[in-house]
Protein backbone atom coordinates (compact mmCIF):
# COMPACT_ATOMS: atom_id res chain seq x y z
CA UNK A 1 0.00 0.00 0.00
CA UNK A 2 3.26 1.86 0.44
CA UNK A 3 4.64 1.94 -2.56
CA UNK A 4 1.10 2.06 -4.86
CA UNK A 5 0.45 5.16 -7.32
CA UNK A 6 -2.82 7.00 -6.43
CA UNK A 7 -4.42 8.32 -9.46
CA UNK A 8 -7.36 10.27 -9.66
CA UNK A 9 -8.21 12.04 -13.21
CA UNK A 10 -11.87 12.09 -12.39
CA UNK A 11 -12.61 12.68 -16.57
CA UNK A 12 -11.47 10.89 -19.83
CA UNK A 13 -9.38 8.26 -20.27
CA UNK A 14 -6.25 9.31 -18.42
CA UNK A 15 -6.38 7.46 -15.07
CA UNK A 16 -7.15 4.16 -16.88
CA UNK A 17 -4.42 4.28 -19.26
CA UNK A 18 -1.84 6.25 -16.63
CA UNK A 19 -2.63 3.07 -14.86
CA UNK A 20 -2.11 0.62 -17.57
CA UNK A 21 0.65 2.15 -18.58
CA UNK A 22 2.21 2.00 -14.84
CA UNK A 23 1.26 -1.72 -14.82
CA UNK A 24 3.28 -2.69 -17.52
CA UNK A 25 6.69 -1.82 -15.72
CA UNK A 26 5.33 -3.46 -12.70
CA UNK A 27 4.14 -0.22 -10.62
CA UNK A 28 1.25 -0.81 -8.83
CA UNK A 29 -1.42 1.45 -8.82
CA UNK A 30 -4.83 2.33 -7.68
CA UNK A 31 -7.37 4.75 -9.38
CA UNK A 32 -9.58 7.10 -7.81
CA UNK A 33 -13.31 8.35 -9.44
CA UNK A 34 -13.16 11.42 -7.66
CA UNK A 35 -12.04 13.44 -4.99
CA UNK A 36 -13.21 11.97 -1.66
CA UNK A 37 -12.31 8.54 -3.31
CA UNK A 38 -9.04 9.99 -3.79
CA UNK A 39 -9.00 11.35 0.50
CA UNK A 40 -10.28 7.75 1.26
CA UNK A 41 -7.01 6.29 0.09
CA UNK A 42 -4.63 8.53 1.30
CA UNK A 43 -4.62 7.70 4.95
CA UNK A 44 -3.73 3.84 3.85
CA UNK A 45 -0.49 4.75 2.20
CA UNK A 46 0.85 6.14 -1.03
CA UNK A 47 4.17 6.03 -2.78
CA UNK A 48 2.84 9.38 -4.84
CA UNK A 49 -0.09 11.13 -5.91
CA UNK A 50 -0.58 11.56 -9.41
CA UNK A 51 -3.62 14.30 -10.21
CA UNK A 52 -4.75 15.98 -13.50
CA UNK A 53 -4.80 19.49 -12.88
CA UNK A 54 -8.84 19.90 -13.10
CA UNK A 55 -8.62 17.81 -9.02
CA UNK A 56 -6.80 20.65 -7.87
CA UNK A 57 -8.92 23.60 -8.68
CA UNK A 58 -11.13 25.03 -6.83
CA UNK A 59 -12.50 23.61 -3.24
CA UNK A 60 -11.02 20.08 -4.28
CA UNK A 61 -7.56 22.20 -3.17
CA UNK A 62 -8.25 22.69 0.31
CA UNK A 63 -8.66 19.21 1.35
CA UNK A 64 -5.63 18.32 -0.37
CA UNK A 65 -3.26 21.24 1.49
CA UNK A 66 -4.77 20.25 4.71
CA UNK A 67 -3.62 16.58 4.27
CA UNK A 68 -0.27 17.83 3.35
CA UNK A 69 -0.26 20.42 5.67
CA UNK A 70 -1.13 17.27 8.30
CA UNK A 71 2.21 14.70 7.19
CA UNK A 72 4.64 14.05 9.81
CA UNK A 73 7.99 15.09 10.11
CA UNK A 74 9.75 12.51 7.80
CA UNK A 75 6.56 12.67 5.21
CA UNK A 76 6.83 14.84 2.22
CA UNK A 77 4.79 12.85 -0.45
CA UNK A 78 5.61 12.92 -4.31
CA UNK A 79 2.94 14.39 -6.10
CA UNK A 80 2.74 14.30 -10.12
CA UNK A 81 0.29 17.04 -11.78
CA UNK A 82 -0.24 16.41 -15.30
CA UNK A 83 -1.24 20.07 -16.74
CA UNK A 84 -2.48 21.66 -19.85
CA UNK A 85 0.36 22.52 -22.31
CA UNK A 86 0.82 26.11 -22.39
CA UNK A 87 1.53 29.13 -19.55
CA UNK A 88 0.82 27.54 -16.08
CA UNK A 89 -2.69 28.38 -15.03
CA UNK A 90 -3.89 29.85 -11.48
CA UNK A 91 -4.79 26.62 -10.36
CA UNK A 92 -1.23 25.24 -10.98
CA UNK A 93 0.61 27.84 -8.96
CA UNK A 94 -2.04 27.35 -6.15
CA UNK A 95 -1.23 24.00 -6.26
CA UNK A 96 2.84 24.30 -6.39
CA UNK A 97 2.77 26.87 -3.34
CA UNK A 98 0.36 24.58 -1.19
CA UNK A 99 0.85 21.38 -2.19
CA UNK A 100 5.24 21.20 -1.45
CA UNK A 101 6.35 18.64 -3.20
CA UNK A 102 4.47 18.69 -6.71
CA UNK A 103 6.57 18.03 -10.38
CA UNK A 104 4.75 19.38 -13.24
CA UNK A 105 4.23 17.30 -16.16
CA UNK A 106 3.15 18.71 -19.02
CA UNK A 107 0.26 16.76 -21.64
CA UNK A 108 0.44 15.16 -23.89
CA UNK A 109 2.92 12.81 -21.67
CA UNK A 110 5.00 10.62 -23.12
CA UNK A 111 4.89 6.97 -21.99
CA UNK A 112 8.93 6.76 -21.25
CA UNK A 113 8.43 10.38 -19.74
CA UNK A 114 5.66 9.09 -17.47
CA UNK A 115 7.29 6.26 -16.56
CA UNK A 116 10.64 8.47 -15.32
CA UNK A 117 9.03 10.54 -13.52
CA UNK A 118 6.90 7.96 -11.21
CA UNK A 119 10.34 5.92 -10.71
CA UNK A 120 11.58 9.03 -9.51
CA UNK A 121 8.73 9.59 -7.02
CA UNK A 122 9.20 6.50 -5.97
CA UNK A 123 12.52 6.51 -4.90
CA UNK A 124 12.21 9.50 -3.41
CA UNK A 125 9.46 8.10 -1.14
CA UNK A 126 11.62 5.73 -0.31
CA UNK A 127 13.96 7.90 1.12
CA UNK A 128 11.29 8.98 3.67
CA UNK A 129 10.23 5.60 4.21
CA UNK A 130 13.86 4.94 5.72
CA UNK A 131 14.23 8.52 7.42
CA UNK A 132 10.61 7.51 9.38
CA UNK A 133 12.12 3.69 9.94
CA UNK A 134 15.11 5.27 11.53
CA UNK A 135 13.77 7.53 13.31
CA UNK A 136 11.80 4.68 14.94
CA UNK A 137 14.68 2.36 15.32
CA UNK A 138 16.18 6.15 17.28
CA UNK A 139 13.21 6.25 19.28
CA UNK A 140 13.35 2.57 20.32
CA UNK A 141 17.37 2.78 21.18
CA UNK A 142 16.51 5.52 23.36
CA UNK A 143 13.85 4.12 25.36
CA UNK A 144 15.95 0.87 25.55
CA UNK A 145 19.04 3.04 26.45
CA UNK A 146 17.12 4.64 29.71
CA UNK A 147 15.57 1.79 30.57
CA UNK A 148 19.07 -0.09 31.28
CA UNK A 149 20.08 3.25 32.42
CA UNK A 150 17.41 2.90 35.12
CA UNK A 151 18.14 -0.85 36.38
CA UNK A 152 21.94 0.48 37.88
CA UNK A 153 20.85 3.46 39.22
CA UNK A 154 18.26 1.48 41.47
CA UNK A 155 20.27 -0.33 43.77
CA UNK A 156 22.71 2.68 44.27
CA UNK A 157 19.67 4.40 45.62
CA UNK A 158 18.46 2.05 47.71
CA UNK A 159 22.36 1.53 48.84
CA UNK A 160 22.29 4.89 50.55
CA UNK A 161 19.32 4.83 52.07
CA UNK A 162 21.25 1.30 53.43
CA UNK A 163 23.91 3.76 54.58
CA UNK A 164 21.83 6.29 56.32
CA UNK A 165 20.39 3.58 58.51
CA UNK A 166 23.46 2.15 59.72
CA UNK A 167 25.17 5.68 60.66
CA UNK A 168 22.50 8.14 61.09
CA UNK A 169 25.15 10.25 63.03
CA UNK A 170 28.21 10.19 60.94
CA UNK A 171 29.21 13.60 59.86
CA UNK A 172 31.14 11.77 56.38
CA UNK A 173 28.84 9.08 55.35
CA UNK A 174 26.43 11.76 55.50
CA UNK A 175 28.21 13.86 53.13
CA UNK A 176 29.27 10.74 50.86
CA UNK A 177 25.52 9.60 50.90
CA UNK A 178 24.52 13.29 49.44
CA UNK A 179 27.00 13.70 47.02
CA UNK A 180 25.98 10.54 45.77
CA UNK A 181 22.13 11.27 46.28
CA UNK A 182 22.58 14.48 43.95
CA UNK A 183 24.50 12.52 41.11
CA UNK A 184 21.66 10.11 41.31
CA UNK A 185 19.44 12.71 40.78
CA UNK A 186 21.31 13.96 38.11
CA UNK A 187 21.41 10.75 36.15
CA UNK A 188 17.93 10.20 36.55
CA UNK A 189 17.00 13.61 35.34
CA UNK A 190 18.95 12.64 32.09
CA UNK A 191 17.46 9.46 31.29
CA UNK A 192 13.86 11.18 32.00
CA UNK A 193 14.91 13.36 29.11
CA UNK A 194 15.92 10.57 27.12
CA UNK A 195 12.41 9.16 27.79
CA UNK A 196 10.34 12.58 27.20
CA UNK A 197 12.65 12.39 23.59
CA UNK A 198 11.53 9.19 22.27
CA UNK A 199 7.87 9.80 23.74
CA UNK A 200 7.64 13.18 22.19
CA UNK A 201 9.14 12.33 18.84
CA UNK A 202 6.61 9.21 19.06
CA UNK A 203 3.43 11.46 19.82
CA UNK A 204 3.20 9.77 23.68
CA UNK A 205 3.59 12.68 25.38
CA UNK A 206 0.31 13.68 27.81
CA UNK A 207 0.57 16.35 30.36
CA UNK A 208 -1.07 15.25 33.51
CA UNK A 209 -2.60 18.50 34.85
CA UNK A 210 -2.88 18.86 38.32
CA UNK A 211 -3.52 21.52 41.01
CA UNK A 212 0.00 22.78 41.92
CA UNK A 213 1.74 25.68 43.86
CA UNK A 214 4.13 28.15 42.28
CA UNK A 215 6.49 27.58 45.05
CA UNK A 216 6.77 23.88 45.03
CA UNK A 217 7.99 24.19 41.14
CA UNK A 218 10.54 26.32 41.90
CA UNK A 219 11.75 24.86 44.94
CA UNK A 220 12.07 21.59 43.34
CA UNK A 221 14.03 23.39 40.38
CA UNK A 222 16.57 24.25 42.51
CA UNK A 223 17.07 21.40 44.09
CA UNK A 224 17.13 19.56 41.25
CA UNK A 225 19.95 21.84 39.70
CA UNK A 226 21.54 22.36 42.91
CA UNK A 227 24.54 19.72 42.06
CA UNK A 228 24.86 22.22 38.78
CA UNK A 229 25.21 25.04 40.27
CA UNK A 230 27.74 24.20 43.31
CA UNK A 231 30.14 22.51 41.18
CA UNK A 232 30.81 25.81 39.84
CA UNK A 233 30.25 27.61 42.57
CA UNK A 234 27.67 29.91 41.03
CA UNK A 235 25.42 32.44 43.40
CA UNK A 236 21.98 31.53 42.84
CA UNK A 237 19.37 34.33 43.14
CA UNK A 238 15.82 33.45 43.60
CA UNK A 239 12.97 36.00 43.22
CA UNK A 240 9.50 34.80 43.58
CA UNK A 241 6.38 35.95 44.88
CA UNK A 242 4.92 35.70 49.10
CA UNK A 243 1.21 34.87 48.04
CA UNK A 244 0.04 31.02 47.40
CA UNK A 245 -0.68 31.11 43.23
CA UNK A 246 -2.22 27.71 42.27
CA UNK A 247 -1.58 26.27 38.72
CA UNK A 248 -2.92 24.09 36.47
CA UNK A 249 -0.39 22.71 35.15
CA UNK A 250 1.78 19.28 34.64
CA UNK A 251 4.33 19.10 37.79
CA UNK A 252 6.74 17.17 36.71
CA UNK A 253 7.05 18.45 33.22
CA UNK A 254 7.02 22.43 34.23
CA UNK A 255 9.67 21.51 37.15
CA UNK A 256 11.57 19.66 34.39
CA UNK A 257 11.37 22.53 32.07
CA UNK A 258 12.86 25.44 34.92
CA UNK A 259 15.56 23.07 35.95
CA UNK A 260 16.92 22.36 32.97
CA UNK A 261 16.69 26.11 32.05
CA UNK A 262 18.66 27.02 35.43
CA UNK A 263 21.04 23.99 34.55
CA UNK A 264 21.69 25.28 31.02
CA UNK A 265 22.60 28.55 32.99
CA UNK A 266 24.78 26.86 35.26
CA UNK A 267 26.50 25.11 32.22
CA UNK A 268 27.57 28.16 30.46
CA UNK A 269 28.36 30.56 32.82
CA UNK A 270 31.57 30.26 34.32
CA UNK A 271 32.40 29.57 37.82
CA UNK A 272 31.53 31.81 40.40
CA UNK A 273 28.89 33.36 38.32
CA UNK A 274 26.01 35.07 39.36
CA UNK A 275 22.09 33.46 37.70
CA UNK A 276 18.25 34.85 38.69
CA UNK A 277 15.40 32.59 38.92
CA UNK A 278 12.44 35.06 38.75
CA UNK A 279 8.99 33.84 38.92
CA UNK A 280 6.24 36.32 38.48
CA UNK A 281 2.62 36.31 37.99
CA UNK A 282 0.16 39.13 35.75
CA UNK A 283 -2.78 37.67 35.65
CA UNK A 284 -3.50 33.93 33.97
CA UNK A 285 0.31 34.14 33.05
CA UNK A 286 3.05 32.56 35.25
CA UNK A 287 6.61 34.01 33.70
CA UNK A 288 9.94 32.30 34.99
CA UNK A 289 12.67 33.72 33.83
CA UNK A 290 16.18 32.80 33.81
CA UNK A 291 19.00 35.30 33.44
CA UNK A 292 22.71 34.55 34.05
CA UNK A 293 26.47 36.38 33.78
CA UNK A 294 27.66 33.91 30.96
CA UNK A 295 29.33 33.42 28.03
CA UNK A 296 26.24 34.54 26.35
CA UNK A 297 25.14 33.73 22.32
CA UNK A 298 25.43 35.05 19.35
CA UNK A 299 22.66 35.94 17.25
CA UNK A 300 23.05 32.70 14.76
CA UNK A 301 22.70 30.73 17.39
CA UNK A 302 19.47 31.77 18.88
CA UNK A 303 17.74 30.47 15.96
CA UNK A 304 19.18 26.55 16.52
CA UNK A 305 19.66 26.02 20.58
CA UNK A 306 15.91 24.91 20.89
CA UNK A 307 16.82 21.71 18.00
CA UNK A 308 16.66 18.46 19.70
CA UNK A 309 20.07 17.59 20.26
CA UNK A 310 21.89 20.96 19.52
CA UNK A 311 25.05 21.58 20.92
CA UNK A 312 26.21 25.09 21.63
CA UNK A 313 30.17 25.11 22.21
CA UNK A 314 31.75 26.58 25.37
CA UNK A 315 35.18 28.39 24.33
CA UNK A 316 37.58 26.16 25.86
CA UNK A 317 35.43 23.31 27.27
CA UNK A 318 34.70 20.08 25.24
CA UNK A 319 30.99 19.23 24.58
CA UNK A 320 28.93 18.27 27.41
CA UNK A 321 25.54 17.12 27.70
CA UNK A 322 23.21 15.69 25.40
CA UNK A 323 21.93 18.52 23.54
CA UNK A 324 17.96 17.71 24.65
CA UNK A 325 16.69 20.00 27.56
CA UNK A 326 15.89 23.42 25.68
CA UNK A 327 14.20 21.32 23.15
CA UNK A 328 12.22 19.88 25.19
CA UNK A 329 11.57 22.87 27.66
CA UNK A 330 10.10 24.71 25.07
CA UNK A 331 7.84 21.58 23.91
CA UNK A 332 6.29 21.40 27.39
CA UNK A 333 5.77 24.80 27.56
CA UNK A 334 3.62 24.85 23.88
CA UNK A 335 2.04 21.66 25.43
CA UNK A 336 0.83 24.14 28.27
CA UNK A 337 -0.37 26.92 25.75
CA UNK A 338 2.51 29.04 26.43
CA UNK A 339 6.29 30.17 24.89
CA UNK A 340 10.09 29.91 25.78
CA UNK A 341 12.17 32.28 24.37
CA UNK A 342 15.81 33.32 24.22
CA UNK A 343 17.82 36.18 24.03
CA UNK A 344 21.50 37.63 24.70
CA UNK A 345 23.89 40.94 23.66
CA UNK A 346 26.13 38.98 22.20
CA UNK A 347 28.77 36.97 23.43
CA UNK A 348 30.01 37.32 27.14
CA UNK A 349 27.31 39.31 27.59
CA UNK A 350 25.32 36.61 29.50
CA UNK A 351 21.58 34.97 28.41
CA UNK A 352 18.07 35.31 29.34
CA UNK A 353 15.47 33.04 29.03
CA UNK A 354 11.50 33.64 29.23
CA UNK A 355 9.13 30.76 29.97
CA UNK A 356 5.67 32.19 30.07
CA UNK A 357 2.57 29.86 30.90
CA UNK A 358 -0.97 30.88 30.51
CA UNK A 359 -2.14 27.81 33.69
CA UNK A 360 -2.39 30.72 36.88
CA UNK A 361 -5.92 29.63 39.20
CA UNK A 362 -7.75 32.30 41.09
CA UNK A 363 -6.75 31.99 44.56
CA UNK A 364 -8.23 29.16 46.61
CA UNK A 365 -7.84 26.84 48.99
CA UNK A 366 -5.17 23.77 48.06
CA UNK A 367 -6.99 20.42 48.42
CA UNK A 368 -5.83 18.72 51.89
CA UNK A 369 -2.34 17.20 51.20
CA UNK A 370 -2.41 13.68 51.43
CA UNK A 371 -0.32 11.82 54.64
CA UNK A 372 2.87 11.32 54.38
CA UNK A 373 3.12 7.25 55.52
CA UNK A 374 5.77 6.90 58.16
CA UNK A 375 8.56 4.49 57.44
CA UNK A 376 7.48 0.89 58.90
CA UNK A 377 8.69 0.35 62.45
CA UNK A 378 10.39 -2.37 63.93
CA UNK A 379 8.14 -5.57 64.95
CA UNK A 380 6.35 -4.60 61.44
CA UNK A 381 4.64 -8.09 60.53
CA UNK A 382 4.03 -7.50 56.77
CA UNK A 383 5.82 -9.84 54.67
CA UNK A 384 7.38 -8.59 51.47
CA UNK A 385 8.48 -10.12 48.34
CA UNK A 386 10.76 -8.25 46.57
CA UNK A 387 11.41 -9.86 43.14
CA UNK A 388 15.06 -8.39 40.56
CA UNK A 389 16.86 -10.75 37.97
CA UNK A 390 19.56 -7.28 38.92
CA UNK A 391 20.70 -9.12 42.05
CA UNK A 392 21.96 -6.04 43.26
CA UNK A 393 18.81 -4.60 42.96
CA UNK A 394 16.76 -6.86 44.78
CA UNK A 395 19.27 -7.72 47.83
CA UNK A 396 19.85 -3.87 48.56
CA UNK A 397 15.78 -3.33 48.73
CA UNK A 398 15.43 -6.17 50.72
CA UNK A 399 17.85 -5.11 53.38
CA UNK A 400 16.38 -1.54 53.64
CA UNK A 401 12.94 -2.85 53.85
CA UNK A 402 14.35 -5.33 56.66
CA UNK A 403 15.97 -2.55 58.51
CA UNK A 404 12.48 -0.92 58.83
CA UNK A 405 11.25 -4.26 60.27
CA UNK A 406 9.72 -5.81 57.11
CA UNK A 407 9.92 -9.65 56.50
CA UNK A 408 11.43 -9.88 53.48
CA UNK A 409 12.35 -12.50 50.86
CA UNK A 410 13.59 -12.30 47.81
CA UNK A 411 13.93 -13.98 43.98
CA UNK A 412 15.93 -13.18 41.10
CA UNK A 413 13.64 -14.46 38.28
CA UNK A 414 9.80 -14.85 37.35
CA UNK A 415 9.73 -18.49 37.96
CA UNK A 416 11.10 -18.05 41.57
CA UNK A 417 8.89 -15.08 42.39
CA UNK A 418 5.62 -17.54 41.70
CA UNK A 419 6.88 -20.31 43.79
CA UNK A 420 8.03 -18.01 47.17
CA UNK A 421 4.57 -16.24 46.47
CA UNK A 422 2.84 -19.84 46.63
CA UNK A 423 5.22 -20.98 49.13
CA UNK A 424 5.70 -18.05 51.63
CA UNK A 425 2.38 -16.16 50.77
CA UNK A 426 3.55 -12.46 50.84
CA UNK A 427 1.54 -9.68 51.82
CA UNK A 428 3.04 -7.56 48.86
CA UNK A 429 5.32 -8.10 45.84
CA UNK A 430 7.37 -5.86 44.77
CA UNK A 431 8.55 -6.98 41.23
CA UNK A 432 10.56 -6.02 38.21
CA UNK A 433 9.31 -6.55 34.93
CA UNK A 434 12.08 -6.67 32.28
CA UNK A 435 13.12 -10.46 33.63
CA UNK A 436 14.83 -12.98 30.71
CA UNK A 437 12.50 -16.02 30.79
CA UNK A 438 9.66 -15.35 32.59
CA UNK A 439 8.86 -11.34 33.01
CA UNK A 440 6.68 -9.70 35.40
CA UNK A 441 3.74 -9.77 33.67
CA UNK A 442 3.33 -13.35 33.04
CA UNK A 443 4.29 -13.58 37.08
CA UNK A 444 1.65 -11.55 38.43
CA UNK A 445 -0.72 -13.19 36.21
CA UNK A 446 0.34 -16.71 37.81
CA UNK A 447 0.37 -15.38 41.28
CA UNK A 448 -3.10 -13.65 40.28
CA UNK A 449 -4.06 -16.99 39.62
CA UNK A 450 -3.68 -18.96 43.69
CA UNK A 451 -6.19 -18.63 46.19
CA UNK A 452 -3.49 -16.62 47.93
CA UNK A 453 -2.51 -14.64 45.09
CA UNK A 454 -5.87 -12.55 45.27
CA UNK A 455 -5.09 -10.27 47.96
CA UNK A 456 -1.84 -9.66 47.37
CA UNK A 457 -0.30 -6.32 46.58
CA UNK A 458 1.57 -6.01 43.60
CA UNK A 459 3.86 -3.72 43.10
CA UNK A 460 5.35 -3.22 39.63
CA UNK A 461 9.46 -1.86 40.12
CA UNK A 462 10.68 -1.01 36.36
CA UNK A 463 12.96 1.15 34.36
CA UNK A 464 9.53 1.03 31.59
CA UNK A 465 7.94 4.04 32.42
CA UNK A 466 5.42 4.95 29.34
CA UNK A 467 1.99 5.21 30.00
CA UNK A 468 1.76 1.72 27.78
CA UNK A 469 3.74 0.25 30.64
CA UNK A 470 1.50 1.30 33.40
CA UNK A 471 -1.61 0.26 31.12
CA UNK A 472 0.10 -3.45 30.70
CA UNK A 473 1.17 -3.69 34.31
CA UNK A 474 -2.49 -2.99 35.38
CA UNK A 475 -3.92 -6.05 32.78
CA UNK A 476 -1.13 -8.15 34.24
CA UNK A 477 -2.70 -7.31 37.36
CA UNK A 478 -0.29 -4.85 39.40
CA UNK A 479 -1.65 -2.68 41.61
CA UNK A 480 1.10 -0.01 41.68
CA UNK A 481 3.99 1.26 39.00
CA UNK A 482 6.84 2.80 40.09
CA UNK A 483 10.27 3.56 38.12
CA UNK A 484 13.96 2.87 38.74
CA UNK A 485 15.33 3.69 40.42
CA UNK A 486 13.06 3.73 43.12
CA UNK A 487 11.60 6.73 45.64
CA UNK A 488 11.59 4.56 48.91
CA UNK A 489 8.68 7.29 50.19
CA UNK A 490 6.56 6.72 47.33
CA UNK A 491 7.09 2.61 47.82
CA UNK A 492 5.91 3.01 51.51
CA UNK A 493 2.89 4.85 50.45
CA UNK A 494 2.36 1.78 48.12
CA UNK A 495 2.97 -0.43 51.27
CA UNK A 496 0.57 1.69 53.75
CA UNK A 497 -2.65 0.36 51.17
Amino acid sequence: MERRIVICAPTGRDAALTAKVLQSVGIHSIVCANTDELMSQLPLGAGALLLVEEVVSGAAMRPLAEYVASQPTWSDIPILLLTRSGADSLDVQRAVEHLGNVTLVERPVRTVALITATRSAVRARERQYQVRDADKRKDEFLATLAHELRNPLAPIRTSMGILKHLYPDSGQITQVRNIVDRQVAHLTRLVDDLLDVARITSGKVTLKKEQITLQSVVNHAVEISGSAMENKQHRLEVQAPDGLYLLDADHARLVQSVANLLVNAAKFTPAGGHIVLRAEVDGPVVTFTVADNGIGLEPSSLAKIFDLFAQTPVPGEAPTGLGIGLSLARQFAEMHGGTLQASSKGLGHGSEFVLALPVVLEHGQLAAPAPVADHATSGNTKKILVVDDNVDAANTLGALLGMDGFAVTTAYDGVAAVAAAKAHKPDVVVMDIGMPGMNGYEAARLIRQEAAGEKMVLIALTGWGQSSDKTQASLAGFDHHLVKPIDYDSLMSCLAD
